[in-house]
C-alpha cells in the first residue's frame, strides 16, 4: 500500500511529539537529557523532508529556475498544493524542534527553572519564532555567571 500524503502528514505530526513531551514534562530525567544531547532527535523529520523534497524535484527545478522573481502570490500558489504544503509543514516542525532542543539544552546549562521553560517550550512548539523570542528574553534574565579572570597584580592581598 502506497502511503498517502494524509498519512505522511499524520506521521510527521506525531514524530516530534515524544521529544516535546520529554523536554516539557520530564526535563530533569536523565533519559531526556541523554536523548536531547544527541542529534538523532531531528533525523526522522529531516529524512521525511528529504523524501518529499526529492519527490518534488521536477517542480522544485521549475520553481528555482523560473525567470521571474518570487512573489507572494506565486508562493501562495505553490503552497496551495498538498505536496508543497506538506514540505513546508515538515520544515516548520523540524526547525521548531531544532530550536526547542537548543532552548532546552541552553536553559539546562543556565539552570533556568523547568517551570519557566515549560510555557516557553510550549510557545516554541505552537508558534516557533514567537517562542524563540520569548526564550531570548528569558535568557537575558538568567545570564550565566562567568568567572572573571583575575589579574595577579590587582588581586586583593590575603593577610
Amino acid at each position: 500500500m502506497k502511503p498517502t500524503l494524509e498519512s505522511l502528514f499524520l506521521l510527521v505530526n506525531l514524530l516530534p511529539l515524544p521529544f516535546w513531551f520529554l523536554m516539557i514534562a520530564l526535563p530533569h530525567w536523565r533519559g531526556t537529557q541523554r536523548v536531547m544531547r544527541g542529534r538523532v532527535v531531528l533525523v526522522p523529520l529531516l529524512a521525511a523532508y528529504a523524501v518529499v523534497l526529492i519527490l518534488q524535484r521536477n517542480d522544485l527545478a521549475a520553481l528555482i529556475t523560473a525567470p521571474e522573481p518570487p512573489t507572494l502570490s506565486r508562493l501562495a500558489d505553490v503552497l496551495g498544493r498538498q505536496e508543497w504544503a506538506l514540505l513546508a509543514w515538515i520544515h516548520f516542525l523540524a526547525f521548531d524542534l531544532f530550536v526547542g532542543r537548543w532552548e532546552y539544552r541552553d536553559s539546562r546549562e543556565r539552570q533556568i527553572s523547568a517551570w519557566v521553560m515549560a510555557p516557553v517550550l510550549l510557545l516554541t512548539l505552537l508558534f516557533g519564532p514567537f517562542g524563540l523570542l520569548v526564550y531570548l528574553a528569558v535568557r537575558t534574565l538568567f545570564r550565566r555567571q562567568v568567572p572573571v579572570a583575575i589579574n595577579p597584580e590587582t588581586r586583593p592581598e590575603r593577610n
